[in-house]
């Protein structure tokens, strides 16, 4: 069995769309979400620098955007599950027809919006904690008014709050945490900090053309399935300020039998957490077009 997973934010890197452009159809599809978000994707993706794409109202459209040129260039296949890790969730949402792809870009360019509206409130952010036990992890970090905004699993927990609180972590580990790293975001993302976005986001998914998924989807809030397209858009509105539990959608992976992942680009995260986790489960990250030809082979072994 075969699932496809969608990376979240701080996977960009600068430059990473530019092979991706020469794929034919793909340039004339960004420059037409370009247009209907007011957003020069193409730019952002071959241009400009890491800073730029940092910016949290650029890094969300441009990473659905990526997932969505790759898995398409996929072709036609039919994964046996479907998830997203954040703002992956929408680009997961798109691929099982949740939503059109042109609303997804709008959606997902006002969710960047909010959040970055949001953040700017407080100075936040977020880090990860490699290594280390959760029942020691996760009492820790509410001693120092942290969030687990991320419960990857693999021996990951994402720590978000303000920059007081995470530097008072990088001075005092947990117990077994073998490294505190800073993420590329900018902001405390899945947390209360995030509640401004939730609303603007329930008054965005009013304008969704909404479906049920035509594929089985699995939620950030629990890793099961959710059959209601209406169910999956609110979902995708409580996720802002609730935290993202990718070990639960892991643990489903293994309960559905899983045998192979593909990570859409801009891929590496995902399978990383997978290698770790899902012993013998074959993983590929897809990262430029080099890497469709070994996807498409995976994909005739395992769907």
């Amino acid at each position: 069995m075969l699932v496809l997973v969608a990376p979240g934010q701080g996977a960009q890197t600068p430059g990473f769309l530019t092979p991706w452009l020469d794929l034919p159809g793909a340039a004339d599809r960004l420059a037409a979400w370009s247009d209907a978000i007011g957003l020069d994707l193409a730019h952002y993706g071959t241009q400009a620098d890491e800073d730029a794409i940092r910016d949290t109202a650029v890094a969300q459209p441009l990473l659905v955007a990526a997932g969505l040129l790759s898995a398409a260039a996929l072709g036609d296949i039919a994964p046996g599950a479907v998830a997203g890790h954040s703002v992956g969730e929408i680009t997961a949402a798109a691929y099982t027809g949740v939503l059109t792809e042109d609303d997804a870009l709008r959606f997902v360019r006002k969710r960047g919006l909010a959040m970055a509206d949001a953040a700017a409130v407080t100075e936040t952010g977020m880090a990860a904690l490699l290594g280390g036990a959760p029942e020691v992890t996760l009492p820790h970090l509410e001693k120092l008014g942290l969030t687990p905004a991320n419960v990857n699993g693999a021996g990951q927990i994402v720590a978000a709050g303000t920059a007081e609180q995470i530097a008072a972590l990088a001075e005092d580990k947990p117990e077994g945490v073998r490294k505190v790293v800073p993420l590329k975001v900018a902001g405390a993302f899945h947390t209360h900090h995030m509640a401004p976005a939730v609303a603007a986001l329930e008054a965005a998914a009013k304008d969704l053309e909404i479906s049920d998924p035509r594929l089985t989807y699995l939620s950030n809030r629990d890793g099961k399935p959710v059959a209601s397209g209406a169910d999956v858009v609110s979902r995708l509105v409580g996720q802002v300020a609730n935290p993202v539990r990718w070990d639960l959608c892991m643990e489903t992976f293994q309960e559905l039998g899983v045998t192979a992942l593909i990570e859409v680009c801009p891929g590496g995260t995902l399978t990383g957490l997978a290698k770790r986790a899902l012993k013998g489960v074959k993983t590929l990250a897809v990262k430029t077009p080099e890497d469709l030809d070994a996807a498409r082979t995976l994909v005739a072994e395992h769907s």
